[in-house]
């Protein structure tokens, strides 16, 4: 697969922290120009100023559609167009599956769900048209293997997304093969996810066996490069997914 060697126009959710403001710093000493998008104001800003006059900051909030649409209309405004659309905006939930409400349900779907398809909505008619483009959508191994039931609700959404993202890849393949569709699954990052969970929780920055947000953004860039359509941050990872699946179910006697 051919690497992609110059500069991109990329915009990226949940860019005030954790792996979004990873990805930006490194990013930006590359020449990409970048678009970076979150809730956050005080600390976007510090990022934008960290990555340069080729950063514009975007403050808006991923599950309302319209903010979304003026967010790609600033970015085409100030650069032109849009290369790639990074959805990385999320929250966990810490709940045990039996405990659930709905509002814990809705919360789940509509930031880790639906704001990933108020991104393709936004971004899709541009790349349409342009024939070219990339979503990039930032998901974790919990969409892969249930193995922690006090996400519980996280859990289902991130295997909803999934689903969504293959399926969105194989009808862009068809209609337009020049719009890539990524997804990338991280495991255990040293970030704010934890802490920033519903209904609280342990810091994810305190377990054992996680990695930097840097060495996530390493990996997007790759994507980026390559326009990989499906990536692990963590070596091992693919085997263990393949593990956990091969002791499900058994054929018909």
């Amino acid at each position: 697969m051919s690497e992609q060697t110059e500069a991109n126009v990329i915009l990226i959710t949940g860019a005030s922290a954790g792996i979004g403001a990873a990805l930006a710093r490194q990013l930006a000493p590359k020449g990409h120009r970048l678009v970076l998008v979150a809730r956050r104001a005080d600390r976007l800003a510090e990022v934008a100023a960290d990555c340069g006059d080729n950063a514009l900051a975007v403050v808006a909030d991923v599950t309302d559609q319209a903010q979304l649409d003026a967010a790609i209309a600033a970015a085409i405004a100030r650069f032109g167009h849009l290369d790639v659309w990074v959805s990385n905006a999320g929250q966990g939930i810490t709940r045990q599956p039996s405990q659930l409400t709905d509002s814990d349900l809705d919360a789940m779907v509509n930031i880790n769900v639906k704001a990933v398809w108020n991104g393709v909505r936004a971004a899709l008619p541009h790349f349409a048209e342009r024939g070219t483009g990339q979503f990039i959508h930032v998901s974790s191994m919990l969409g892969r293997v249930p193995f922690a039931p006090i996400r519980s609700a996280y859990v289902g959404a991130k295997h909803m997304m999934n689903a969504l993202t293959a399926s969105l890849r194989i009808e862009l393949a068809q209609s337009h093969p020049g719009v890539i569709v990524t997804l990338v699954s991280p495991g255990v990052v040293f970030t704010e996810f934890g802490s920033s969970a519903l209904h609280g929780g342990p810091d994810s920055r305190a377990f054992p066996d996680g990695q930097s947000a840097e060495e996530v953004a390493a990996v997007i860039e790759q994507a980026i490069l390559t326009r990989a359509t499906d990536l692990y941050t963590r070596a091992g990872a693919q085997a263990r997914v393949a593990g956990y699946y091969a002791t499900l179910g058994s054929d018909p006697a």
